[in-house]
């Protein structure tokens, strides 16, 4: 059973800074994604890296804020969010594949695991 948990989320005002971490169980080299989820909204992506962590892809609303990275030895990947802003609010959910070595997965039915996701508040 592959288990992902984020951590990280919480309260901050417009323009600060948030660090998601995703600790998977074991799995270290599989593509992983960031997704999010505000009320009333569908799903939606936010970024990508592959398996090496040497590629990522961002969603246009955070490209240049938002930073996708992982450790391999730590099985963990993380989501540097800077700049924050109040549309950023949501819950933060990271996915992984099940296909080892993958590439940039960047739709949701490409993931096989999900987390159970973390709340992130942006406030003005």
């Amino acid at each position: 059973q592959v288990q992902l948990v984020e951590s990280g989320g919480g309260l901050v005002q417009a323009g600060g800074s948030l660090r998601l971490s995703c600790a998977t169980s074991g799995r270290s080299m599989y593509a992983m994604g960031w997704f999010r989820q505000a009320p009333g909204k569908e799903r939606e992506f936010v970024a990508a890296i592959n398996w090496s962590g040497d590629s990522t892809y961002y969603a246009d609303s955070v490209k240049g804020r938002f930073t996708f990275s992982r450790d391999n030895a730590k099985s963990t990947v993380y989501l540097q969010m800077n700049s924050l802003k109040r549309e950023d609010t949501a819950v933060y959910y990271c996915a992984a594949d099940n296909r080892p070595f993958g590439g940039l997965r960047i739709r949701h039915y490409e993931y096989d695991y999900w987390g159970q996701g973390t709340q992130v508040t942006v406030s003005s």
